[in-house]
């Protein structure tokens, strides 16, 4: 079933959805997988659609792919457009993609370059702050402009990361204490001074949960993933209870390293919805390239040392990143239908650096490219399984998928939560 399908849901079914899953996130047992419905039905797609991506920070892009007053960037959330753009004065301003006529989208286009906001139809424009600048005469002398600006979302910056929600009021919880860390613990790389090098999009036809799930344990690795482990280490975190000692004492090296330096490295936590941690990679490699050496010959900020592991950033419901030393990758996943994600991955290098002189876009993109597909046909056929009328929850390993029992922990406390 498709978007629109949604549309034609009734009230009563909806209503009966919203009581069958508010009982099925209180009855599940916390260990286990979640019961089928919530993995392929319309109904609860819609319900999540409602209670998450229209009510939760969403993180949507970074600050440097808009460097410029007029620079913007659209995504669509579920059914709702939505336009970040940076204003004349340097702020970040996110809208509803809509103009306040009569509901066009404005900004067709992924990416551009504007003076002023003109929607196609009727030549509505507006400001990049969202003020309706001209309609025309034909709308009459008792028309009020002020009162047709664009409608605004609610949205934050934090270390160059654009985050927004959807909701009539912000999300409940202390996210600034969370972004301010962002701020610290992105400082060294400078996010105003790079550059957008490579982006990439893939649809998985798996339910985005399944997708978020994939990405919070690393048991899979070693049979899924050869070109990653060419310099990932499957450890989570410094937390990770399998982690031997061995990799504490390596852990305790390149952390003196980094120190020396002034790079922030230990591991902040903000529940479990947002954690930001450094992570060495395997002795011997820089980045995440296909034999560890350097993906970019200039350095990210004030950065030195190449070694620099992998600074991981966490953030429920939508993102996971990696910040290395001379270039970092984000990760972007947005629901598409009960069954189906699109998941975005974006390349960062210096601004300065020169494509085919500094960095080379495939091979900054080979391993993860690689590893995408890997995992979009692990999350596709995990999806064709669920979908089995023989499918019921199954035991997470307390030890090798504790990040996935978080994360479905703050997924059913949140929809709990939300539906009231």
């Amino acid at each position: 079933m498709t978007q629109n399908d949604l549309l034609n849901l009734s009230y009563a079914s909806l209503d009966q959805a919203r009581e069958e899953m508010n009982g099925l996130l209180k009855e599940r047992r916390r260990d286990y997988s979640l019961p089928q419905p919530l993995y392929n039905d319309p109904h609860m797609f819609r319900i999540d659609m409602e209670e998450v991506f229209q009510k939760e920070w969403l993180f949507v892009g970074m600050t440097s792919e808009i460097p410029t007053k007029g620079d913007y960037f659209t995504v669509d959330i579920g059914q709702n457009p939505v336009l970040i753009v940076r204003g004349a004065d340097g702020s970040i301003n996110a809208y509803h993609n809509s103009c306040r006529h009569r509901g066009s989208r404005i900004c067709s286009e992924h990416r551009g370059k504007v003076a002023n906001l003109v929607c196609p139809y009727h030549q509505w424009t507006y400001d990049t702050k969202g003020n309706l600048l001209f309609a025309g005469t034909e709308m009459g002398d008792e028309f009020d402009k002020q009162k047709h600006g664009l409608k605004k979302t609610h949205c934050k910056v934090g270390g160059g990361f654009i985050f927004v929600s959807l909701g009539k009021q912000e999300p409940e919880g202390d996210f600034d204490a969370f972004l301010a860390t962002l701020d610290e613990y992105m400082e060294p790389y400078d996010v105003e001074n790079t550059k957008l090098a490579v982006e990439s999009n893939m649809y998985e036809k798996a339910n985005w949960k399944l997708v978020i799930e994939n990405n919070r344990e690393c048991y899979h690795c070693e049979g899924s993933h050869p070109e990653l482990l060419n310099t990932l280490l499957e450890w989570d975190d410094t937390n990770d209870p399998r982690a031997p000692q061995s990799f504490l004492d390596y852990y305790a090296r390149q952390a003196a390293e980094w120190e020396a330096e002034g790079i922030p490295h230990e591991h902040k936590s903000f529940g479990v919805r947002n954690r930001i941690v450094r992570m060495p990679l395997k002795e011997g490699t820089q980045v995440m390239t296909i034999d560890g050496q350097e993906g970019c010959s200039k350095l990210l900020g004030r950065i030195k040392n190449r070694h620099l592991g992998s600074m991981r950033i966490l953030h429920l419901p939508n993102s996971w990143n990696h910040m290395q030393s001379d270039h970092f990758i984000v990760f972007r996943v947005l629901p598409i239908s009960a069954q189906e994600s699109l998941v975005t991955t974006k390349w960062f290098v210096h601004k300065d650096a020169v494509e085919g002189v500094d960095y080379n876009p495939e091979r900054l993109r080979q391993v993860w490219d690689a590893t995408n597909d890997q995992d979009r046909r692990l999350g596709e056929e995990n999806q064709l399984g669920i979908n089995s009328v023989g499918y019921e929850p199954g035991p997470y390993s307390k030890t090798y998928e504790f990040g996935v029992i978080n994360f479905l922990d703050w997924y059913t406390d949140t929809v709990l939560k939300n539906l009231g």
